[in-house]
């Protein structure tokens, strides 16, 4: 059988305010061709297949096409639900789907269910799909489990579909959604929820006794093990994840031996560039002109914040879409704070002649600035004194 893991999609989600769903569709079209290509018998989609717990109207038009494209390339699906989805949304008569040959687990309790298919070369295969597992909200479930963190609720999942796939004469994959331990470097600033001290990080020990995890959460591929891997998002959706690859791994399970695993490329609709100089630098910088239809972010390293960066960025790059200011030599005169720097009892004037120095780093107000500032500390003196 050949498998098809990604994970990810986050359908619906916006790139530093622009729309992401005609690029990702232009990427899910050709998922689609590579299924058709590869003669993929399933595609594995291990959750955060929506961006958001309410998608709009054309995330679900975009969500559909893919769907339909996908089964009439040959392939049946098997989704589960991550953090960002909504299990009763996305989960929605998913009974009537699974005639169609699209199997939808969001409920907890349908971890041990599995979904079996059987791949055109007669090779069975048992799908258990494990949702992301809040503890708060499946405890109730199985009142006599200590589930108090993700790990625990995920390891007792896991127990539970080792038992099942151990008593099976099928072929096991387990789709799961959640951070596990040697993933977590690849973890971008798009994925909002991160795991704190520890508590939400599982151990990659738990997914022993099944053939393939496909693992979904984080945004970068990984391979933490030949049986299991991140396949990471179809699109890039951070700066933090420019250079990044994207893709799917194409699994092949024959009937007993290990699964091979290669990697499949997927199109980029538009790279991801960070930019880092002077603005004048990336302004005239001809050896740049290779990003002027990039997605950009550029770090400037001019001393102090040049005015209407943006505006001017964009008419070079037009799909400039963020900005940092992170000067190039930080002023430091030792001085743990502000009020260190100034002193206490300091003329208004001359407070805030240091204010502009220390925020323009080491830069003070021009022969202008300066006059207007003391005009303007003459005039509220005087009015404070005819109070």
């Amino acid at each position: 059988m050949r498998i098809l893991h990604t994970s990810d999609w986050h359908v619906g989600r916006t790139f530093h305010g622009h729309s992401t769903l005609e690029a990702l569709g232009t990427v899910l079209d050709a998922l689609v061709d590579i299924v058709r290509e590869r003669e993929v018998d399933v595609v594995a989609v291990a959750g955060d297949v929506f961006d958001s717990a309410t998608p709009s109207a054309d995330a679900f038009a975009v969500l559909g096409r893919a769907l339909r494209g996908i089964r009439a390339a040959g392939a049946e699906l098997v989704i589960t639900s991550g953090n960002h989805d909504s299990p009763a949304r996305l989960g929605f008569q998913s009974e009537f789907a699974a005639f169609g040959g699209v199997h939808i687990v969001t409920r907890a309790q349908d971890h041990t269910t599995p979904v079996t298919i059987t791949g055109r070369d007669g090779v069975a295969v048992d799908f258990y799909g494990i949702p992301y597992l809040e503890p708060a909200l499946i405890r109730h479930l199985w009142p006599d489990e200590t589930l108090r963190t993700q790990a625990d609720a995920v390891r007792f999942a896991m127990r539970n579909v080792g038992a099942a796939a151990q008593a099976s004469d099928h072929r096991s994959v387990v789709l799961a959604h959640c951070f596990v331990a040697g993933g977590g470097d690849q973890a971008s600033d798009a994925e909002r929820d991160l795991s704190a001290g520890g508590l939400d990080v599982v151990p990659l020990s738990v997914f022993e006794g099944v053939d393939y995890a496909a693992l979904g959460h984080i945004h970068g591929r990984a391979r933490l093990a030949d049986n299991a891997r991140y396949s990471g998002a179809p699109l890039h959706y951070s700066f933090s994840e420019a250079g990044k690859p994207r893709g799917a791994w194409l699994v092949e399970l024959g009937a007993s031996e290990p699964a091979s695993v290669d990697w499949v490329p997927l199109p980029v609709p538009r790279a991801l560039a960070v930019l880092t100089g002077t603005l004048d630098e990336l302004l005239t910088d001809a050896t740049l002109a290779v990003h002027e239809k990039d997605w950009v972010s550029a770090v400037l390293t001019d001393p102090t914040r040049p005015i209407d960066a943006m505006r001017k960025l964009q008419r070079r790059f037009p799909h400039c879409a963020n900005l940092v200011h992170r000067p190039a030599d930080v002023a430091d005169d030792g001085a743990s704070g502000y009020r260190e720097r100034v002193g206490r009892g300091v003329p208004d004037g001359e407070l805030i002649c240091s204010f502009l120095s220390f925020v323009r780093n080491g830069e003070g107000p021009s022969e202008d600035e300066a006059a207007l500032i003391a005009e303007l500390v003459d005039e509220r003196t005087r009015a404070a004194a005819a109070r």
